[in-house]
């Protein structure tokens, strides 16, 4: 509609500067040849007419008057020298024209008003949307939220890997289509609920899922549409935003990022503050102007949970904090069903076994992660034209997710390969022969993204970790230092990453995890990054006790790792020169150059690919949940009220 407005308006300006430009303008002549040539010759009949001072025949002709009274006394002059007579004087006719100078002069004060009328119905004081009416100017304080009632095609079964928090919601939902249910024991359903954790594990998706399966209007909105230049913006918005949810009541009311409106109110009261806080308020009286029979759920989503103001947290408002996390094996097994649907499978692919094997390969994946890993192995089917998407694809996919892009034109020179090949050596051989750490998965000396190597690792899924395996997981890190100093009798910079874990883990573990004789049984929180410096929470004599305990650990584990290198150095070297050969290693060539692990080698992620434990996450329902579909628990209660009036007028008779 824009361009066809700016397309209508150049057409309008083109046509008059063409008119203007190309009309006929007649021929100018002077007084006296206009006497002398046409008037004494009879060339003027009646039926010709002057227009101020402007002469009209069929090509008509013009000269210029000093005004009409002049005129008319020369023209009565000149009849009269000429000895004409009344009946064959000229007569003389008056119209009003414009020769267009008019219009000129007042064109640019048109093109300013429209402009200034474009700028407010289209720009960003009509809230960016170039909306008419609503977002005008005069809309600008209405809530921007959608109300979705059809037309989402994401399902619940389209959701994987957070089933309890699918159980949460789905108890919201069938709040709303069958109250009767809770309303018959005196129950009152939460007011809200906050989805929180890390990004890309499916908060949003299970909004949406949500708004595909409730059978009642799904009001969307995101934090940062509460947020404008002008003062009252937010809190109007909120007004309206609830107005809205109590109209099309019962319903959803999802509030996507709400830290953007939610987070602590402090003591300062500069920039943009002071309107912050007023939109937190009203959001807060909002929450609290309506209970539970009003049928209004609000939902959140956020990614920072610990800003969240605590009056907004408290239960009344949002009652139920739902945590969405990294989804375990099991729930990436379900991931990648879900992703692996609408891919072309080669007919020789099991689903069922292939998804095992992925979700064994990507340990801390987040749901988007798995898909990003699903939609790479069909572009590289795609890119190898190949029919279908086979389970190599799905490999190079996975190691173009972690390693990155493969860089083939960047040749190592062979100084360099040796030096990477040995260093990736002493971490292989290292964690094969340490009970507690990850075993070497796959291993290539191909420059990837911006390292110039890429290794794998199968680490067990666990979630509480012992003294002994932490060190032995700083004795795999140090693998390639020492390595390389064994080998060369130098050190190189490849080993910048490993040394930064190794630090980290020994700061934990004597700052945080108290894991430490010296230092005792105490717990500080280290600083995250970017985070503001503070004060350290402990004297200065403890955090030199705490350095030196740090080194001392760091040290041993040098110290272990250095032994374990030179006892199997021959094994080392012996891996180091395949690497150098093949430029790739994987498991089956650890088995073949090592021999077999000397520990048990039946980890939960083995165990998982051979198919001896369960695969499929636990979906039970509640009884009361599983009729959540249909509208079972109104008809239900239709049906008691029946059966219970009926035995009172049984009674009475």
């Amino acid at each position: 509609k824009t361009v066809q407005n700016l397309a209508a308006g150049a057409a309008g300006m083109a046509s008059a500067f063409l008119y203007f430009h190309f009309r006929e303008t007649g021929v100018q002549i002077s007084w006296k040849d206009f006497v002398h040539h046409y008037l004494s010759r009879g060339l003027v009949r009646g039926r010709d007419h002057f227009n101020y001072g402007v002469f009209l025949t069929p090509n008509y002709l013009w000269f210029n008057i000093g005004s009409a009274d002049s005129f008319e006394h020369n023209l009565q002059l000149a009849q009269q020298e000429m000895g004409l007579d009344s009946t064959q004087k000229v007569p003389v006719l008056y119209s009003s024209e414009s020769d267009g100078t008019l219009f000129l002069s007042v064109l640019p004060i048109l093109l300013v008003v429209g402009f200034l009328l474009f700028a407010t119905r289209h720009g960003p004081m009509a809230g960016g949307l170039g909306g008419w009416g609503r977002e005008s100017l005069f809309g600008i304080s209405e809530s921007k939220a959608r109300i979705i009632k059809k037309n989402v095609s994401v399902r619940f079964k389209d959701v994987a890997g957070c089933e309890e928090a699918k159980q949460d919601i789905l108890e919201f939902i069938n709040f709303l289509k069958s109250p009767h249910q809770y309303h018959d024991l005196g129950a009152k359903i939460p007011k809200g609920a906050v989805l929180w954790g890390p990004s890309g594990n499916g908060k949003t998706l299970l909004a949406k899922a949500t708004a595909g399966e409730a059978n009642v209007p799904f009001i969307a909105v995101n934090g940062s549409e509460f947020q404008e230049m002008f003062v009252g913006v937010g809190p109007a918005r909120i007004r309206d935003l609830f107005a809205t949810a109590r109209k099309n009541a019962p319903c959803i009311l999802f509030i996507d990022e709400i830290d953007a409106i939610g987070r602590k109110r402090g003591k300062e009261n500069f920039g943009d503050e002071g309107e912050h806080e007023n939109t937190l308020n009203q959001l807060l009286v909002e929450m609290d102007g309506f209970n539970s029979s009003a049928n209004i759920v609000v939902l959140a989503a956020t990614n920072r949970a610990d800003i969240l103001d605590p009056a907004l947290m408290r239960p009344g408002r949002f009652d139920r904090h739902v945590y969405i996390g990294p989804p375990d094996m099991k729930g990436r097994a379900s991931i990648f069903k879900v992703h692996l649907r609408p891919l072309k499978l080669d007919s020789s692919v099991d689903v069922e076994t292939l998804a095992r094997n992925l979700a064994a390969l990507t340990p801390d994946f987040t749901g988007a992660d798995i898909a990003n890993v699903c939609n790479e192995a069909a572009l590289i089917a795609a890119r190898h034209l190949s029919q279908y998407v086979s389970s190599k694809h799905f490999e190079w996919a996975v190691e173009r997710v972690v390693g990155g892009l493969e860089k083939r034109s960047q040749v190592l020179q062979l100084p360099e390969k040796t030096t990477l090949a040995y260093h990736e050596a002493g971490h292989a051989v290292t964690g094969w022969f340490l009970e507690h750490a990850d075993p070497l998965f796959k291993v290539s000396l191909v420059p990837r993204g911006t390292g110039l190597g890429y290794a794998q690792y199968l680490p067990k899924e666990q979630y509480l970790f012992t003294q002994e395996q932490l060190f032995d997981r700083m004795c795999m890190m140090l693998g390639g230092r020492v390595a390389e100093q064994v080998f060369f009798h130098q050190i190189t910079t490849r080993a910048q990453d490993d040394l930064r874990k190794v630090t980290q883990s020994a700061y934990a573990q004597i700052v945080q995890f108290g894991m430490n004789g010296a230092v005792g049984q105490v717990s500080f929180d280290l600083p995250q990054w970017g985070s503001l410096i503070t004060d350290k929470p402990f004297s200065e004599s403890t955090a030199q006790l705490i350095d030196q305990e740090v080194r001392s650990l760091i040290d041993a584990a040098f110290q272990r790792t250095l032994e374990l290198i030179l006892d199997k150095k021959e094994m080392v070297e012996k891996v180091a020169k395949h690497l150098l050969d093949q430029e790739i290693l994987d498991r089956a060539d650890m088995v073949e150059l090592l021999g077999p692990r000397p520990f048990q080698e039946k980890s939960s992620y083995q165990k998982f690919v051979d198919g001896l434990e369960k695969s499929k996450e636990d979906t039970f329902l509640p009884e009361g949940l599983t009729d959540w579909q249909n509208n079972k628990g109104d008809k239900k209660h239709l049906q008691n009220r029946q059966n219970t009036s009926r035995s009172v007028s049984g009674s009475c008779d």
